[in-house]
């Protein structure tokens, strides 16, 4: 069995109004077509491209390890430089992959190479990250720890993505003071006799392909599977909701820092104990104990 997958909606450019009254307000995700036709990025960001920009720069790169109660929350396995790590997309399927990158922090130029899009959110511009991935690189579930609305566009290559609305948080075991569910989920294939309130959650589904946005909003959970090598620009903005505003600060004041503070003093007897709680407390909302 898998999942039943709704399809996210699929827009040609919109404008501010369009944007604000049918997906923001609403939070509802879309994906937007023809929308940045007119970035000099649309036709100069590909691989090849990054390597002239940046294929000296050291780069933080992840596996498919499962969470290492040695490293702090998002600290990366190890680092290597652009150049190398082009060069093992380019090898073939790999596991390895860049996760939340302020690239243009090294190469302050592919800020010219864009613009700002105005669809009425106030983007933070100290932060556009980048994501890189090789073939069949997976980001595990998770939703963002400050809650923003997040404009995604994607480049060079496919990118498959799955979203699940924040009602369903409640069946999708998320981990004690973290933003992450179970990571012995496989949301390709899921167990459903393992974690059986997975069978009540409904996912949203769509790929990406070169230059297309994908609209998440606040809390949306995101699953993202490379189908082949490329890499993702994320822009986003503060969270609108008060509640999630509380939410977000309190994950980066204080939830981390706890997290972290617990992986140093228990070590993988706190990560143990996140697994089973978690498992414990969502199997308790489908009644079973």
């Amino acid at each position: 069995m898998s999942f039943e997958y709704i399809e996210i909606e699929r827009v040609e450019k919109l404008t501010k109004k369009e944007f604000i009254e049918n997906y923001y307000k609403p939070q509802k995700p879309v994906v937007i077509t023809n929308q940045i036709e007119d970035w000099p990025a649309f036709t100069k960001w590909n691989l090849d491209f990054i390597r002239e920009v940046a294929g000296d720069k050291m780069v933080p790169l992840y596996d498919s390890r499962k969470t290492d109660y040695t490293k702090k929350v998002n600290e990366p396995d190890f680092t290597m430089t652009m150049n190398e790590y082009i060069d093992i997309l380019k090898k073939g399927p790999t596991d390895l992959r860049i996760f939340l990158y302020n690239l243009m922090k090294d190469a302050p130029s592919m800020k010219d190479d864009m613009k700002w899009p105005d669809l009425g959110l106030r983007l933070l511009k100290s932060l556009p990250l980048v994501f890189f991935g090789g073939q069949d690189a997976k980001v595990f579930m998770h939703y963002d720890i400050d809650f923003p609305n997040i404009f995604h566009f994607h480049f060079d290559g496919r990118k498959q993505c799955v979203l699940v609305d924040p009602k369903e948080t409640k069946y999708m075991y998320r981990l004690p003071y973290s933003w992450i569910c179970n990571e012995d989920i496989d949301f390709d294939n899921p167990d459903f006799e393992k974690f059986p309130a997975l069978q009540h959650v409904k996912p949203y589904i769509t790929e990406l392909k070169h230059g297309e946005m994908l609209y998440m909003p606040e809390g949306w959970w995101h699953y993202m599977k490379y189908l082949t090598p490329g890499f993702s620009l994320s822009l986003r903005s503060l969270a609108g909701r008060p509640s999630n505003l509380l939410k977000g600060l309190t994950n980066v004041a204080f939830n981390r820092y706890y997290d972290n503070w617990m992986r140093k003093r228990k070590g993988q007897e706190w990560l143990d104990y996140k697994d089973k709680e978690a498992i414990r407390r969502t199997n308790a909302t489908i009644g079973i104990k």
